[in-house]
């Protein structure tokens, strides 16, 4: 008698292949709660945007009866605040520049300090070469004159 290989049931074949593809379990707890996660803020945007619309239905007589007062203060609290706050950064760059400008000439090296010096170095030389492009242009101009004025 010839001895069968083992062969597994179509079932069983079916099952592992199911499991094999079946989704971890971490994944499907991620999948929940993404779920949960979404249904709960959904919910809650639902209600904030309710809440909004009808409390604008309720308190819209009071705002239109009471917006000549509410339209000045709100614009006078709106220039106050940006004067204030311009007031406060300005103030705050100025401590900023001072404090790079004196730690720049204590010969501390902040940062940018190389820039400064390469445009320092690039104006020098530019100052210069105009200087000596200016010498030979005006010396000749000086011959131009003696040609044209002998006796000048």
């Amino acid at each position: 008698m010839q001895a069968q290989a083992h062969r597994p049931s179509l079932s069983a074949t079916f099952l592992r292949r199911l499991q094999e593809r079946a989704p971890h379990s971490n994944h499907l707890c991620g999948v929940l709660t993404l779920l949960a996660t979404a249904s709960v803020l959904l919910i809650l945007a639902g209600l904030t945007a309710s809440g909004a619309v009808l409390g604008l239905m309720v308190f819209l007589p009071f705002i239109i009866v009471s917006s000549p007062l509410w339209v000045p203060a709100a614009t006078i609290l709106l220039v106050f605040t940006a004067a204030f706050l311009s007031v406060c950064g300005f103030g705050l760059a100025t401590v900023a520049a001072l404090s790079w400008m004196y730690r720049y000439f204590r010969g501390l090296h902040p940062p940018g300090s190389d820039r400064v010096d390469y445009a320092r170095s690039r104006i020098y030389d530019t100052a210069s070469h105009v200087k000596d492009c200016a010498r030979e242009y005006g010396g000749y101009l000086q011959s131009k004159v003696k040609d044209a004025a002998p006796g000048a």
